[in-house]
Parts: structure tokens; C-alpha cells; sequence
């Protein structure tokens, strides 16, 4: 039987809870509740997760019933919302425009996680400069055979070292799975297809390091047993976990801020809704001085020039964009024949 729907204080809002008791991660029994969920992000929320998220148009990726339920990936906001929620317009690859969620208070965060959404997914701009990104995101993910201690080790001895060399500051979280991200923040003066160039030349140079651990191939059939760095990640309208979401996994794992040092110690199972709002409580935000490193990508765009003197030019990108100029086909290798072959 339903409970009744409640009231809750988030920072002088008042966000309609329904359902509370509503089971949403089944192997936690009563600690993977519904208002386990809400009450977990009305503990961050306040703090550096809204840093993290302030202004940003957001995604939902939803569960009303739990986590082996339905998904629903929402990305606009409901004609009939409450008046505490703010919007923001943002452009898909296909020229459509969408009303998306607009993070301004923590209150728009617990209202997500009232309407089932386990994990927010912002995009890499904030409002309402929604053409040219502040965050370039490198996204080592673990392929078959491989697991978070591949990535652990692509991200802390080869990745922060060459960040180092090129004079940048990365910001590293676990992703709340098998993987890593690592954030830049940079200035707002490039466009996605600038800034995903920039990150397409980073990747090629962790993968020219240790080309036995990362690859930069977009075909799978490619990828083998490593760390594919996925650079797509950086185009318009592809978004990755924010910081402090929940996943959905089965013990509510969190993609939780991490320093460098803890990065290379880390267990991504350690960081769950049941323990990240005690180690947010004891330590300063290891992502506390983001904003004041907006970086140039000149550094990396040096790398583009380099990689196009080596005859290396853009990559694929994902089959539902439109065709992009200087793109290479989009024909996975084992099927490049005449009759499929589009140059164009």
C-alpha cells in the first residue's frame, strides 16, 4: 500500500514527496528506499554537488519503480512542474530545441529524485551560453576484460602525468561503475566541435604512450582487452553522470570527487549512498578549485595540429548525428567494401 505523500524543507523550498517508502534498490531492502534516495541528495545537494551542477541543463535519467523497473531517459522538463524549477534551452545534433532542467537550487535536485531519477546526467555547458562548453570530459571506460583497476591505472600514471606536461589541471571522480572521468574545466571561447577535437587529440597521445592499455578505436571489433577513451563524450548533447549521482547499480554505488591520491587507492564500491554524505562531511571538496582554473585548450590544440601533420584527422561520430564535415566514414572496419563505402 502507498504512504502517504509528504512535505520536505530543502534550504526554505518545499518538495512533495510521494511514495517514501516505495523500494528502489531491492538488495538494500529498507535502506534503498525512495526516501532514502531523496534524503541522500538533500544531504549533497547543498553543497558541492549544486557547485557542480549550478546553471547546467540536466538530464534525468529516471526509475519510478525502482531500479529494475523502466527507464525513462527525460530530457525535457514537464509543462506542469512546480514554480521553483528553472529551464533552460539547449539544441540537439538535429537542430530540435527542448526545455531542459536548469540547476539553480538543491531543491531542483531533490525534486529530480522525487520524480524517480537515480542519476543526473548535465550537459558540458552552463545557461545560457549553451554553444560553447566550460567542461572538456575524458571518459576512460573499462572494455571486456578489463575492470577499474585498468582504468584507475590509465587515469593516475598516464593521464595526470601528460596533464602535467601540457600545464593542465584535471579533476578525477569514479564514474559510480568500472570507469573514470576526469574533467577540465576551460574557458568558454570554443565550440563542441572544437573542444571534442581537442579531446580526440588528448586520448591519441594517452594511447600512443601505452598503446597495449587505451584505445582511441570507436568500432568495438577494434577495442580488444583495454581503456577505451571515449571522445565522443565531448559532443553536443552527450552528457556523463554528474558528480555525487547515484547509479543505477545494486548497492547504489555514487560517482563520487576524488583527489588524485585517493584515485589511486580507490575501490569504486567504497563510494555508495550509505557512505558518501559522511565522507563529503570530512573532507574539503577535492573539486573545490575548478572554477578558479578555466584553462586554455591551446596546449591541446597543438596536439591537433600535430596529429593532422601526422595525416590524422577526425574521428566518427555516434550514428544518430548528422553527417559532420571532415568526418571519416562512420563503417565499422570489417564491413569497409565498395558497395557501403560513403565518402562523402
Amino acid at each position: 500500500m502507498a504512504t502517504a505523500a509528504e512535505e520536505i524543507d530543502v534550504d526554505g523550498i518545499k518538495v512533495r514527496l510521494s511514495n517514501p517508502d516505495k523500494i528502489y534498490f531491492p538488495q538494500l531492502g529498507a535502506q534503498g528506499t525512495k526516501r532514502t534516495l531523496v534524503e541522500y541528495y538533500r544531504t549533497v545537494a547543498s553543497g558541492p554537488m549544486l557547485a557542480a551542477l549550478r546553471d547546467r541543463p540536466t538530464h534525468l535519467q529516471r526509475f519510478p519503480d525502482g531500479i529494475d523497473g523502466e527507464e525513462i531517459y527525460q530530457k525535457r522538463v514537464p509543462q506542469k512542474h512546480p514554480d521553483y524549477l528553472q529551464t533552460c534551452e539547449v539544441t540537439f545534433p538535429s537542430g530540435r530545441t527542448a526545455d531542459a532542467l536548469k540547476i539553480t537550487h538543491p531543491s531542483a535536485i531533490v525534486w529530480a529524485a522525487q520524480m524517480g531519477t537515480v542519476t543526473l546526467h548535465p550537459w558540458q555547458v552552463r545557461c545560457p551560453d549553451t554553444e560553447h562548453p566550460d567542461e572538456l570530459r575524458i571518459d576512460l571506460d573499462p572494455q571486456p576484460g578489463t575492470d577499474f583497476t585498468d582504468a584507475r591505472t590509465v587515469a593516475v600514471d598516464l593521464l595526470k602525468p601528460l596533464l602535467d606536461e601540457l600545464g593542465l589541471v584535471g579533476y578525477a571522480k569514479t564514474s559510480g561503475g568500472r570507469g573514470v572521468h576526469v574533467f577540465l574545466r576551460i574557458a568558454t571561447d570554443w565550440d563542441f566541435i572544437v573542444v571534442r577535437r581537442a579531446g580526440i587529440a588528448l586520448a591519441r597521445e594517452v594511447e600512443r604512450r601505452a598503446p597495449e592499455l587505451v584505445t582511441t578505436s570507436w568500432w568495438k571489433e577494434e577495442r580488444g582487452e583495454r581503456i577505451f577513451i571515449d571522445f565522443n563524450q565531448n559532443a553536443r548533447d552527450r552528457t556523463m553522470a554528474s558528480p555525487y549521482s547515484v547509479r543505477r547499480t545494486a548497492i547504489a554505488t555514487v560517482s563520487t570527487p576524488l583527489s588524485w591520491a585517493e584515485l589511486a587507492g580507490a575501490a569504486p564500491d567504497d563510494y555508495t549512498m550509505a557512505t558518501v554524505p559522511d565522507l563529503v562531511a570530512s573532507r574539503d571538496d577535492p573539486w573545490s578549485g575548478m572554477d578558479d582554473t578555466r584553462q586554455s585548450l591551446q596546449p591541446l590544440l597543438d596536439l591537433v595540429t600535430a596529429d593532422e601533420d601526422r595525416g590524422l584527422g577526425d574521428m566518427p561520430y555516434p550514428p544518430s548525428y548528422p553527417k559532420m564535415p571532415g568526418e571519416p566514414p562512420r563503417v565499422q572496419p570489417s564491413k569497409k567494401v565498395a558497395a557501403n563505402w560513403d565518402d562523402g
